[in-house]
């Protein structure tokens, strides 16, 4: 891939993910796939005028060993430097960068129970300071290809083609061609416009319907907002674009409103380990029944992770015209996935969807609705044939999808 294409993509990442200030620190997170274009956003954050960028580097075939060999006391275990350096994020709030590269079966084989004991476990910890951050930084996850994953969406090419060409798949996907932040401050202004008509109507329930089987209505809170594309952290108004690509517009759904049946349209890669053709069933607002043909023990362990995890936490509109579901590819990512259709979300739902949502407590969004859970597990639903109709709160049924596609 040319280095000026990568140079674009990078600049797009620092300045319109995560929009980096003058004097803000920033943490990457990234793989060990792809250095070069890990140091070239490094520069575009420095040249942004960071004060300091520190990469957070991982290698899942690692992670794998120590799922496996270390033991579930140790795994729970939160030591006190690691607490040390979370309330130190709380204090700073850095900008936080995700590169997405990982294998999608690159856990397959580790013990389901072990990991998800160890996941509670920490999360208890954790969430005090994940509360405490919550909607107050900038952030952003993209993707850069991984050989493995590579492998996995191009199966017949050899590993260098298949690099090359989801460099290709993701470069596209992502507006990072031509000028990627003309692009993108256009791409804003539509899903912007979008989520005025939608919050204009007073939507009190989204009704579902595919010829799958899908059947599913989801209520919706009050005074809850559609959102897409950028956003703005709270106490300092900067901008910032979490999800690139991304092509939805998304609420949090009012939580214990959900009645019916979904099925999947797409794999889902949970930790590492794929399920597939999937499907739940929901009766007063939580799932009480899923199934899989693969993956179905994992599906189990996932929506009972905590009290908040069989609820929904975001229903998510795509077009089924979109350039990530025009380009044909199934990536094996949710990042990627997630906006070549509409979905939902499983667990944790996002209290800056409430109108003035800054004026509430945490405990006040719960109350109104917002769902609480130690996971966000987005699946995807959407179809060639699917409607949604949005049922108003003074009773009119407005068609909102219609096969697939926006119907306004």
């Amino acid at each position: 891939m040319k280095k000026s294409i990568l140079r674009n993509y990078a600049k797009l990442i620092a300045k319109m993910g995560g929009n980096v200030q003058k004097g803000q620190d920033v943490i990457i997170r990234a793989g060990l796939d792809q250095p070069d274009f890990v140091r070239m956003v490094v520069e575009e954050c420095y040249a942004l005028g960071a004060r300091y960028v520190r990469v957070e580097w991982s290698y899942q075939p690692v992670s794998k060993v120590t799922y496996k060999k270390a033991s579930l006391k140790t795994l729970s275990t939160v030591e006190e430097w690691e607490v040390a350096k979370i309330k130190h994020r709380v204090d700073t709030l850095p900008v936080m960068i995700y590169l997405e590269s990982e294998d999608p079966d690159g856990m397959a084989g580790i013990n389901q129970e072990k990991m998800a004991k160890s996941m509670q476990a920490t999360y208890k910890v954790i969430k005090p300071y994940r509360d405490a951050m919550e909607n107050k930084y900038q952030w952003c996850i993209a993707a850069v290809p991984g050989v493995e994953w590579a492998k996995k969406v191009f199966p017949n090419e050899k590993k260098n083609a298949a690099v090359e060409k989801l460099w290709e798949a993701i470069l596209y996907t992502s507006r990072a061609l031509e000028d990627p932040i003309a692009a993108w401050e256009a791409h804003n202004a539509d899903l912007a416009a979008r989520c005025e008509y939608l919050n204009n109507l007073g939507i009190e329930t989204l009704e579902y319907k595919a010829s799958n089987g899908t059947d599913l209505r989801v209520g919706m809170i009050e005074d809850a907002l559609f959102m897409g594309g950028d956003e703005a952290a709270q106490g300092s108004g900067i901008v910032f674009n979490p999800n690139i690509p991304s092509e939805e517009v998304f609420i949090s759904p009012k939580k214990g409103v959900a009645d019916g049946i979904v099925y999947s349209s797409k794999p889902l890669s949970y930790q590492g380990q794929l399920i597939e053709n999937f499907w739940m069933r929901f009766e007063g607002g939580k799932a009480v029944e899923v199934g899989a043909e693969k993956g179905e023990a994992l599906l189990k362990e996932m929506v009972s992770m905590d009290e908040g995890a069989a609820y929904l936490g975001e229903c998510a509109l795509v077009p089924y015209d979109s350039p990530i579901s025009n380009s044909g590819i199934l990536f094996y990512n949710t990042l990627f996935d997630e906006n070549a259709s509409c979905h939902l979300a499983m667990g944790h739902g996002f209290t800056n969807t409430l109108k003035d949502y800054d004026k509430y407590t945490l405990k006040e969004c719960y109350e109104k609705g917002i769902n609480d859970s130690m996971i966000h597990v987005d699946f995807m639903i959407g179809t060639k044939d699917l409607s949604i109709t949005a049922i108003t709160r003074d009773g009119r049924r407005v068609p909102v999808f219609e096969n697939g596609n926006w119907a306004f």
